[in-house]
C-alpha cells in the first residue's frame, strides 16, 4: 500500500438503530484491527475533534515557543519533563547517542482539588503568563483528543473481542500527555541528527493532529520508510509500547521517525500528538485474550507508572 488506511470513526459512533449501522460498525473494528496490525499506524476522521481548537492550539504555541529563552524555561516544571517546558536538545530516542532537534511542551490531567487522589498523583500544569488563553484552548483539546482516545480503545475491544472497558478503562484518570512541538528550521546540526530520530511511542495510543508541515515516516514490516501526510480534518492514530505489551505482540508499535526538511525549505514544523497513558497503577501484563507461553515470557508484568519510569531514563528525561 501507498498509505495508511483511513477510517471513518462516526461509523463506530453511529446509533445502532439506525439502517446499516451493525454493517458499518463491523466493518470499522475489522479494518481498524487490520490497519494496526499491519501498519500499527491509521489515519481517523470524523473524530469530533474540532478543527478550530486545533488551529488555536497552534497560533498559541507558535506565541509560546517565539518568547525568549529564559521565560520558556520559567514553565518548566514536574520531574522527567511531565509539565509545561523542554529546551531544545534534551530528548534523544532510545538507544540513541544524538538528541532530536526539538522542544516541547507538556500539558496534563488537571488536578481536581475535590480529588485529592489526582492531586497527589499528577503535578499542576504550568502556563505562561504572557500567553493567554492557552491553558483554556489547551485543556479543551485535550478533553476532545482523551474523548477520542476511549472510543478508539473500545472499538479494538470490539475488533478484539474483549471484554468490554478492558482497554479503554485504562484511560480513566490516566497519566495522558497533550504534546506540543516545536522544531526549529535547521541551520547547523551535528551529523546524522534528526529532528525525531526512529522511536516507538511509550503508551497505549497516540493521536496525531495534522503537523503544519511534512516529515513523518513510519518503518513498514518490509523495513522501509512510508511517508506519513495528515491532511486538514484528519488525525493520526498510532499504536505505542504499552499497546504491544498488553496484546503480547500481536498489535506491534510501529518505529517512526520526523526527518529533516531539504535545506532549501528549512522551516518552523509544529506538531500536536496526544499521548493516551494508563493510571500508573494499570498492569501492562498480556491480558488473557492474547496469552500464550511465548508473549508471556517476552512481555513480563509491569506496571504503567513503573514503564513509563523505565523508558524516560532510556530517552533522557530521567537520570538514572
Amino acid at each position: 500500500m501507498d498509505d495508511i488506511p483511513v477510517l471513518d470513526l462516526r461509523d463506530w459512533q453511529r446509533d445502532p438503530g439506525s439502517p446499516g449501522a451493525a454493517r458499518r460498525s463491523r466493518d470499522f473494528t475489522g479494518a481498524l484491527r487490520s490497519g494496526m496490525e499491519e501498519f500499527g499506524f491509521v489515519g481517523v476522521v470524523g473524530h469530533g475533534v474540532e478543527p478550530y481548537s486545533i488551529r488555536r492550539a497552534y497560533a498559541l504555541f507558535e506565541q509560546f515557543f517565539d518568547l525568549p529563552e529564559p521565560e520558556k524555561l520559567a514553565c518548566t516544571s514536574g520531574e522527567g519533563g511531565a509539565r509545561g517546558f523542554t529546551a531544545f536538545g534534551r530528548e534523544h530516542a532510545k538507544d540513541s547517542a544524538l538528541a532530536d532537534l526539538k522542544e516541547f511542551f507538556h500539558v496534563g490531567r488537571e488536578p481536581d482539588h475535590r480529588d485529592p487522589g489526582r492531586a497527589a498523583r499528577y503535578p499542576p500544569n504550568v502556563w505562561p503568563a504572557t500567553v493567554p488563553g492557552l491553558a483554556e484552548v489547551s485543556l479543551g483539546l485535550y478533553d476532545a483528543l482523551d474523548r477520542c482516545a476511549t472510543q478508539l480503545l473500545e472499538a479494538l475491544e470490539a475488533a478484539y473481542d474483549l471484554t468490554q472497558g478492558v482497554l479503554s478503562s485504562m484511560l480513566c484518570e490516566g497519566n495522558s500527555i497533550l504534546r506540543a512541538l516545536h522544531y526549529p528550521p535547521i541551520t547547523a546540526a551535528p551529523a546524522g541528527a534528526l529532528r525525531a530520530a526512529p522511536h516507538e511511542d511509550i503508551n497505549l495510543i497516540t493521536l496525531l493532529c495534522e503537523a503544519t508541515d511534512s516529515g513523518l515516516e513510519i518503518r513498514t514490516r518490509a523495513g522501509e520508510w512510508l511517508a506519513v501526510a495528515a491532511p486538514p480534518g484528519q488525525i493520526v492514530v498510532d499504536a505505542g509500547d504499552m499497546l504491544c505489551r498488553v496484546t503480547g505482540g500481536v498489535i506491534p508499535a510501529t518505529t517512526h521517525r520526523v526527518v529533516n526538511p531539504p535545506a532549501q525549505t528549512a522551516r518552523d514544523r509544529y506538531s500536536l500528538p496526544y499521548f493516551a497513558h494508563p493510571y500508573p497503577e494499570c498492569s501492562l501484563r498480556v491480558l488473557p485474550e492474547f496469552e500464550t507461553p511465548e508473549r508471556l515470557a517476552a512481555h513480563p508484568p509491569i506496571t504503567a507508572g513503573e514503564y513509563l519510569d523505565e523508558r524516560l531514563r532510556d530517552i533522557g528525561l530521567k537520570a538514572g
